[in-house]
This record gives C-alpha cells, structure tokens and sequence, in this order.
C-alpha cells in the first residue's frame, strides 16, 4: 500500500504517522482536519506530505485511518464506507460498540477494522505527536471476525511494525472494560481537579504543595474536553455502571474514616493493594 490517509490530527493520528514513516510500506502521508491550524501544523511538522479534502484524499488513498472524536467517527465511518472502492478503513477510537453497530449492516463493512491503541497522553493536537508512542502498548482489534482476514492481517502487521502487542475483544466486551480501565481514571481525575480547584483558591498553595502523588493523579484532568464528552456519552450506561461501583467504595473510605476504625481503613488500602499484582 502507497498512500495513507489521517483524518484527525491529533495526538493519536499524528503519533501514528510519524511512527508509521519509520515503521511501514506507506510511501505517503495525506491529512485531513478540519482545524486548518491543525491541518497546517502537521504539514509543518512532517506528520503528513500534503492536506486534502476528505473526499480529495480518499480518492488517493491506499489505507484510511480515522481518528477523530468517537461521535464524529461513528457517522464518518458510514459515509466513508459508502465511497471507498477497495481501500481498508481503520478507526483508533475508544468506544467501540457504537461504531461497530453503525457499520454492520453495511456492503463493505469487511472493508473496516475496528481498532483501539492502548496509548495516548493529556495533551492533544499536532505537537502532542509522539514518536513510539504505541511500543510495548496493547491494540485492542474488535469484532475482527466481521472483516477481511488479508486486511486484519495487514492492520496487525502494521501495528506490530510499532512495537505493539495484539488483543481481540468484543466491541460491547471492550467497552465494558475500557470503562474501568481508562475512562473512570480520567473521570476520577477531573473529579479531583474541580475538588481542589474549589477549594483551595490560592494558585501558590497548590503548586506549593503538590506532591508527586497529586501531579499524577490529576494529569489526566489536563486531557481534551470534545474528546472525553464523546467518549464519556457515548459509553454513558458503563461509565455510570462503574461511578456506581467507584462511588461505593469512597463511601466505604469515608465512614471508615469518619467512624475512627482503623482496621477497616487499613483493610481496604490492602485489598486495594492487590493492584500490583495486576500491574
């Protein structure tokens, strides 16, 4: 395959493109965004060798990675499937039930490959590419029996070309899953971001006090705000699936506490301990 088209040049499409040009058979790098400072701060980067329309690049396109928020991509993924001829469409979202559901009925849907790199940052846009960004990561392929096996076979070569490691899941498995991995640990860092900012008004105490412990657990309350509302409304019934279970265990936290018994407060900080055989 010669030409690659990224629509959506952000933190995960640039990061692809710029490993994907030491990594792969692509030959060139076609953007589409409808940022036209995204769009122009890619082309200076280097993250792709021209910036065309959606449908000016899909005409020129070999293979087509979509990576836009999960509420845009849901419908683009259809419109995309209706025009292309024989190219292979890969999205990179973080919800995955509803885009799978959009597309199953369609003629072409072997033609798509439903994909979620494990990886990303707080940061967004262009200058938040990073090269290696997926080594050592998982990339979650789902539903990969409902397209063509040559095509996830080339979509796994590509990501292995990366450094990284292949899982298959169920689209409504993944998003389970992903709702306890990932999403409630960015819900949980807004939630202490907006705790603090409430109430702590001076700026200097903050910094001032803010030890390692806080600098990582609200790093993530740095990330993009369309991009976490998609995924968030998108993935609504198991996100507040697990809050329920997340707001529990504060609760348990905070009568431990407030009733003065230490053992059950010690109790729950080693079962919580067990994490680290996980990790």
């Amino acid at each position: 395959m010669k030409n690659a088209v990224i629509i959506g040049l952000g933190l995960i499409g640039g990061s692809l493109a710029k490993s994907l040009r030491k990594s792969s058979s692509f030959e060139h790098f076609i953007g589409v965004d409808n940022s036209a400072t995204h769009a122009k701060r890619a082309l200076e980067l280097g993250l792709v060798d021209e910036i065309l329309s959606l449908d000016e690049a899909i005409d020129k396109s070999d293979f087509i990675i979509l990576a836009v928020p999960v509420d845009i991509a849901q419908d683009m993924a259809v419109d995309i499937l209706d025009i292309i001829s024989n190219q292979t469409l890969i999205d990179v979202g973080s919800t995955k039930d509803a885009i799978l559901n959009a597309v199953k009925s369609h003629s072409k849907r072997n033609q798509f490959v439903a994909t979620h790199p494990m990886a990303g940052t707080e940061f967004s846009g262009p200058d938040a590419a990073i090269d290696d960004l997926f080594k050592d990561m998982a990339v979650i392929l789902c539903d990969s029996e409902n397209s063509d096996i040559e095509r996830v076979k080339f979509v796994e070569d590509m990501y292995r070309s990366l450094g990284s490691n292949i899982k298959y899941m169920l689209g409504d498995e993944h998003d389970v899953s992903a709702a306890y991995v990932s999403h409630i640990s960015h819900i949980s860092s807004f939630a202490l971001a907006l705790t603090v900012l409430n109430k702590e008004k001076n700026v200097e105490n903050i910094t001032t006090l803010a030890s390692g412990g806080f600098r990582s657990t609200v790093r993530l309350a740095k990330s993009n705000q369309d991009t976490w509302e998609a995924i968030f409304s998108q993935n609504k019934d198991n996100v507040l699936a697990v809050m329920d279970d997340y707001i529990e265990n504060i609760i348990l936290f905070k009568h431990a506490i407030k009733s003065g018994n230490s053992e059950v407060v010690k109790t729950l900080i080693r079962q919580a301990n067990e994490v680290k055989k996980v990790l």
